[in-house]
């Protein structure tokens, strides 16, 4: 399962979200988080489902990347739908049917249908995220996180900003690297004998620990090459860095805002008219 993690991931295009600011991504990554917990009906929901398709196929990237890692997350998915199917809520509306359990449990319409409203938005909240990080590139995110958190400097957090950004950063780009260490491990921990994927949850909990202090050795390890190299390179944060690329807004990012508000719009009057 986690060679199927592709988030973080950078897939180079020529399409029209890669070639969008970054800051303008993250803005509207930000505005459909947050309209997506906004919503309140499956018609709005439905609004964002649609723009959410018709910017995957705007970005051009392949549709199993999507789908591996919706596979990865495929647990918590799960357990999000369990949680939701067997709340039974406050009870203000009468369910159209209920299906009795053991141990008293049991499932109403209602706690199906919000499961499902559920797992839907955390679909929605993960292909846009991903999307985020397969048409951006590390180092135009630093710069579109910075940028946007510039105003920041005026009450002395120039450095810290910078700092921040690129911590995020440093984060992102190294997930892929680290599933791939540790798959490796996984694998060299079979060869010597290793059983993985057999055993009781306890034994197979007490299987990771040759797994997790290796990786734990290597991440150290290579954080510090990477402290290493960032200095030989003579960095010293923010403090007069110049950049070779600009970042300047054009026309493909005030369509992106207006659709985007478009969409925002049509969710808040669904909502009030619903």
């Amino acid at each position: 399962m986690l060679k199927d993690i592709t988030f973080g991931q950078y897939f180079d295009n020529n399409s029209f979200v890669h070639k969008l600011d970054p800051r303008t991504k993250l803005i509207l990554l930000i505005l459909i988080i947050v309209f997506i917990f906004v919503s309140q009906n499956w018609i709005s929901l439905s609004i964002l489902i649609a723009f959410v398709l018709f910017s995957m196929i705007l970005s051009k990237i392949p549709l199993r990347m999507y789908l591996k890692n919706l596979k990865a997350i495929l647990p918590i998915i799960i357990f999000t739908m369990l949680i939701n199917l067997f709340y039974s809520g406050n009870g203000e509306i009468e369910p159209a049917w209920t299906l009795n359990l053991f141990w008293g449990l049991k499932i109403t319409s209602i706690a199906l249908i919000r499961a499902l409203y559920m797992i839907v938005r955390i679909l929605l909240l993960i292909i846009a995220s991903a999307e985020l990080t397969y048409t951006t590139t590390p180092n135009s995110l630093t710069d579109g996180i910075e940028k946007l958190l510039s105003p920041l400097r005026f009450i002395g957090l120039k450095k810290v900003v910078h700092t921040l950004a690129m911590m995020m950063t440093i984060a992102l780009r190294f997930i892929p690297t680290l599933i791939e260490e540790t798959f490796k491990i996984m694998n060299a921990q079979k060869a010597r004998g290793a059983d993985l994927e057999n055993g009781k949850l306890l034994q197979r909990i007490k299987a990771l620990i040759p797994i997790l202090i290796p990786l734990l050795i290597s991440s150290v390890r290579r954080a510090y090459e990477l402290a290493e190299a960032m200095e030989c390179r003579c960095y010293n944060g923010g403090e007069g860095r110049v950049r070779m690329k600009q970042l300047k807004y054009c026309l493909k990012d005030y369509i992106a805002f207006l659709t985007v508000f478009a969409v925002c719009g049509l969710v808040i009057a669904i909502n009030i008219v619903f």
